[in-house]
């Protein structure tokens, strides 16, 4: 399998909890041609998308352990035709470059692409999951979309909890997210001219204002979903006097066995992530509600491989493979029809 990673810069990896680079080290293990680019990378050359890679060289020693993996991992550089790989595997942080995916349209029907680009055009904001249909919010809590602050206000008076979850539409990793409390509405305005005007008040911004579901203080809960499964889940504590579970915000992260409500509810999310194209993802569970879904670079494998003394990146490239291989039986089918047609 000849696989590229469109990820974030390699001198940037943290070899000590680092998701992709536990992706990587399981593909160069198994012997297979594994590159790396940058979304800045990306070109187009004689109508070609390309990328300027960094290439594994293949047969080298390949340590068991990550850290020396890293340090010692042989390393070539090229320019390469990405139409050329059978996966490119999406990895870079959110938020998404509309422009990455333009270069990658040229190849989405050459190459498995994980995830695929209608995917990650439609989920790789929040609005993905404010827009399901979910009248009687069993599935996500109450969530308001707008950079109307008058509306937004109004939503505030309006909500019944005593306090909601306030958040940029493009923010991650936990930034940005603050708990709005109704009794102190005289920081409201305020606030709201911070998160829509923007500190300089040179842009409007999105923001998201949603319930505060009841549990949130004790941390959410971080699903891996591969297909329509989940595959591993931890529970990520908040640091304390910090409403964010994110590890990335100082939380820490304890076992979680899925209740038999959260595996119906990935069940039931996880059909429409197959449908839109969303193949591998990270979904944010408090109280049995959806709060979002990552589709670009969601972490947490070895957290989930350390607890539960298991390897998912295994099961992830053990998918990979089938779907190459998949879609080369069917290319080679393709071709003799076409040979057949052609003989006709």
């Amino acid at each position: 399998m000849k696989i590229c990673f469109i990820m974030y810069p390699w001198e940037e990896v943290d070899p000590k909890k680092d998701s992709t680079l536990i992706l990587i080290h399981e593909c160069v293990r198994r012997g297979h041609t594994v590159a790396m680019a940058t979304p800045s990378n990306l070109t187009i050359r004689d109508s070609l998308t390309m990328a300027q890679c960094k290439v594994f060289k293949r047969g080298q020693e390949v340590k068991a352990n990550l850290s020396s993996f890293y340090k010692h991992a042989v390393i070539n550089e090229k320019m390469l035709p990405l139409g050329g790989f059978d996966v490119i595997f999406m990895r870079s942080d959110p938020p998404m470059d509309s422009l990455v995916l333009n270069f990658l349209d040229s190849i989405k029907n050459d190459v498995f692409l994980i995830n695929s680009i209608r995917g990650l055009r439609e989920a790789n904001n929040k609005i993905y999951t404010a827009s399901y249909y979910d009248p009687k919010n069993e599935i996500i809590p109450k969530t308001y979309v707008s950079k109307n602050k008058e509306y937004l206000k109004e939503i505030i008076k309006e909500n019944n909890t005593g306090k909601m979850i306030l958040k940029p539409l493009n923010g991650y990793g936990g930034k940005g997210v603050i708990v709005l409390e109704k009794s102190a509405m005289q920081n409201i305005n305020s606030l709201l001219d911070f998160y829509i005007s923007g500190q300089e008040g040179k842009q409007s911004n999105y923001v998201i204002l949603q319930d505060y579901v009841d549990g949130a203080e004790k941390g959410d809960v971080r699903v891996l979903m591969l297909h329509d499964e989940p595959i591993g889940a931890i529970r990520r504590v908040p640091a304390e006097g910090d409403a964010r579970s994110n590890l990335s915000a100082g939380g820490s992260v304890t076992k979680h066995i899925l209740s038999k409500a959260e595996k119906q509810l990935c069940r039931k999310i996880g059909k429409k992530l197959v449908a839109d194209g969303i193949y591998f993802s990270g979904l944010d569970i408090i109280g049995g509600k959806l709060i979002e879904v990552n589709v670009l670079s969601p972490g947490g494998i070895g957290d989930i491989n350390k607890l539960y003394k298991v390897k998912i990146q295994k099961n992830i490239i053990d998918y990979l493979e089938e779907q190459v291989k998949g879609k080369n039986s069917l290319s080679q089918r393709k071709l003799e029809h076409r040979k057949i047609v052609e003989n006709a």
